[in-house]
């Protein structure tokens, strides 16, 4: 299972509840800031250099076949943002 969180709330609820270190998790640069990313200590995540909160479908859709690429045939959880 992979996650793509879209918040930084929602990238602080993955980072706590994913089983370990080993489940990928993913975020856009809206979701962590660079210097935050870069200081992480939690291990396999992955940060895409573009926001997605708020974005046209098309870039999520882009982030999702990124993921794919990386994580065949996984399912993959993304944040729902209201």
């Amino acid at each position: 299972m992979v996650y793509l969180a879209i918040t930084s709330n929602g990238l602080a609820e993955v980072l706590r509840v994913r089983e370990d270190e080993k489940t990928a998790v993913w975020c856009g640069s809206d979701a962590i800031s660079e210097d935050d990313y870069d200081d992480l200590k939690a291990g396999n995540v992955s940060r895409f250099s573009y926001p997605l909160r708020g974005q046209e479908s098309d870039v999520l859709a882009g982030a999702l076949e990124t993921i794919e690429e990386h994580h065949p045939n996984e399912t993959v959880w993304v944040e729902q943002c209201r």
